[in-house]
């Protein structure tokens, strides 16, 4: 008796849950700008993935020379006057080239540095 009025409740509880629609249209959970429109996502995704490429060299190039800033203040308690100060007491074999679009800004006071838009 109880295992069929058991079912009955799960199945009810289910049609109910389903019965319920949303006039609204879905909205891309990722904040990228899609045109919606099939024809042009093959162009929507390209530029994605160059954008991803960008900040995934952005990321990696102000790591490494975040890290070596680091190691070069460790070694002579100070921070190098400019980066390529780094190369000269070869910390880095050379400084990487910031992405297209953007320069390396180094703060010698603070000893960091970040890609920013030129």
């Amino acid at each position: 008796m109880k295992i069929p009025f058991c079912l009955s409740l799960t199945a009810s509880l289910l049609l109910i849950g389903c019965g319920e629609s949303s006039n609204q249209p879905a909205q891309p959970t990722n904040g990228a700008a899609s045109s919606g429109n099939p024809l042009s996502a093959p162009a929507d995704y390209v530029g994605a993935l160059g954008k991803a490429q960008q900040t995934a060299v952005k990321t990696v190039d102000t790591t490494s020379l975040n890290q070596a800033i680091q190691l070069f203040n460790v070694e002579n308690g100070r921070n190098p006057k400019d980066l390529n100060e780094l190369v000269e007491k070869k910390f880095i074999p050379k400084v990487p080239d910031a992405p297209r679009g953007m320069k390396l800004e180094y703060d010698a006071t603070a000893g960091k540095v970040k890609a920013v838009q030129q």
